[in-house]
């Protein structure tokens, strides 16, 4: 038989209290975990604060973010030794909307995004390898070294990118909640964006349309209050953000709260199943600049980033709700961070060992056969030649 016990949110007061005894990640006992802040809704009544785990789920959390986490440390040092070029956004501190996310729906749920999508990538069953091999432009990169940071894609998994245009992926996400319903699928498209693409106009066309036709599709918004070095504040007259589909239904969340996160997917999934679409804001932050070219302490206080890993880093507070119910010990995370390390570190040698994709591949992907070629003229014989 299951046990079923309480947990409160993490706090200085709260942990104290906690009744600890050993769980093997095994057990099948059912933990209770509130939310650190309520729900916000707008024209709807947001979900209970309570959401149910387990010990499994709660080791997996912690793992899974750990690795996303390494990963893109390891790619802030590949950046600046060169060995990754062009752009790169990295996602360190946001993990808990990937794994939030991924915990309430299924493979067969689309997500599409922007340019920050590495642990989107591995959420969806991505591999190191892969990501590795995609940053350093190799063969054994997801979409084989031509896409680069900005264009991980995984349509096995229904990840539909990767998008370097602000905003652009918002209407090709309704484009895919229109053929879920159009196939009469039972399943969802989460369109992602941020806070600075959350005054793109292409948005708001793309709302309206989801909401005249009804579609799956959940407009997720990832809002790290700053929109490259510009705070929200200072772009946006009305920062929130999950009200701004006015006759669409909204919900304002902590981001940093893997379990908040989970908690209004799995809502935002049944709503839009039977509603049309919703508007979801996660309240998340970004530890790194915007990209790699932006230090990201010019418009912000280091002050201010030290305070939110302190206060709200979403691995700590899987750790100390691991450490509150005797799940594992300091050293047993500890030791497992560094076996974390390691596998990250053989990814990057992996990758670094892979061929760089052939000159051949150069136009391959790029038109569809049959279709194209007669806009480049008749005197293009050289690029008629490389098409199949």
């Amino acid at each position: 038989m299951s046990l079923a016990r309480r947990i409160l949110p993490l706090t200085t007061s709260s942990s104290a209290f906690l009744h600890r005894r050993h769980i093997s990640t095994n057990d099948t006992t059912t933990i209770t975990v509130e939310t650190t802040l309520p729900f916000t809704g707008h024209n709807c009544d947001p979900p209970s604060r309570s959401i149910d785990t387990t010990p499994k789920e709660l080791t997996q959390f912690f793992t899974d973010m750990a690795v996303m986490r390494r990963m893109e440390i390891a790619a802030d040092s590949l950046y600046k030794s060169k060995l990754i070029r062009g752009f790169c956004h990295l996602y360190d501190g946001q993990e808990a909307v990937s794994i939030g996310m991924e915990a309430a729906i299924t493979k067969q749920d689309c997500i599409i995004t922007a340019y920050r999508d590495h642990c989107l990538f591995l959420g969806r069953g991505g591999t190191l390898l892969e990501s590795f091999g995609e940053l350093m432009g190799r063969k054994s990169g997801c979409s084989n070294g031509k896409g680069g940071s900005m264009h991980f894609y995984k349509k096995s998994a229904c990840f539909y990118g990767g998008h370097g245009i602000v905003g652009a992926q918002v209407p090709l996400g309704c484009g895919l909640a229109f053929a879920q319903k159009y196939r009469k699928e039972d399943h969802v498209t989460f369109a992602m964006y941020g806070d600075g693409a959350a005054n793109q106009g292409q948005l708001f066309e793309a709302l309206n349309m989801a909401a005249l036709w009804d579609l799956p599709v959940i407009f997720l918004c990832e809002n790290n209050h700053y929109g490259m070095g510009t705070a929200e504040w200072k772009s946006a007259k009305s920062p929130a953000y999950y009200k701004r589909g006015d006759y669409v239904p909204g919900l304002r969340i902590d981001g940093m709260d893997v379990f908040a996160v989970k908690q209004a997917c799995k809502f935002a999934k049944e709503h839009v199943l039977k509603n049309g679409p919703i508007i979801v804001e996660m309240d998340t932050y970004r530890y790194h600049g915007h990209s790699m070219s932006d230090p990201g302490s010019t418009y912000r206080t280091r002050d201010e980033i030290s305070g939110i890993r302190q206060e709200r880093d979403p691995i700590e507070r899987v750790r100390k709700l691991i450490l509150a119910n005797d799940l594992a010990t300091e050293k047993e995370l500890k030791d497992l961070e560094k076996k974390i390390r390691t596998q990250v570190d053989e990814a990057v040698t992996q990758a670094k060992e892979s061929p760089m994709p052939d000159e051949s591949e150069l136009f391959t992907n790029v038109f569809r056969k049959g279709y194209g070629v007669e806009s480049f003229g008749t005197d293009r014989k050289e690029l008629r030649a490389t098409l199949p």
